[in-house]
């Protein structure tokens, strides 16, 4: 069997959740600063997608969707403003003019997740788990196993400074 990247496997996990938003993937959710912009994306976040109750008839053009969206207090007038913007946005994201309304939300908006930076690999972990591999034949495999000792002895030092601070 086969790796799977680990997004198509939370893809699957995220799906019916999203989908009772309105939600076809996690795209919209998880690339919303791209779409919007980092400035936008700090103080909004898309809630659901209302698509339309009814379907079109033969040769009749269908309705586009209404995105929500959850806005911060005063900011709303803004993102009133660049509501045209958005849908531009979102609807180029999606390739195809699918929303056609925005609905902002006020409300408090939790703040995105903030990634420590990655430090640089200490060259004594390097050394070291390059010589617990090297007795691998198979190159992908010790590159692999390279890859994820460095990762673990990284986590593992970076939880010790955290816990030191």
């Amino acid at each position: 069997m086969a790796a799977k990247p680990l997004a198509d496997l939370i893809d699957d996990c995220l799906a019916p959740a999203l989908a009772a938003q309105g939600f076809a993937g996690r795209a919209i959710v998880s690339l919303w600063p791209e779409i919007v912009g980092e400035r936008l994306a700090m103080r909004t976040r898309p809630l659901k997608i209302d698509w339309p109750r009814r379907r079109p008839s033969p040769g009749e053009i269908s309705e586009p969707a209404t995105m929500v969206v959850r806005v911060e207090g005063a900011f709303a007038l803004e993102m009133q403003q660049m509501g045209p913007l958005v849908l531009e946005r979102v609807n180029t994201h999606l390739g195809w003019r699918a929303v056609g309304k925005l609905v902002l939300k006020q409300g408090p908006v939790e703040a995105p997740v903030v990634k420590a930076a990655p430090l640089p690999p200490d060259p004594a972990i390097v050394a070291q788990v390059a010589a617990q591999v090297a007795g691998i034949e198979d190159a992908g495999l010790r590159e692999a196993l390279e890859r994820l000792g460095r990762s673990v002895a990284q986590n593992a030092n970076r939880a010790q400074l955290d816990t030191a601070s």
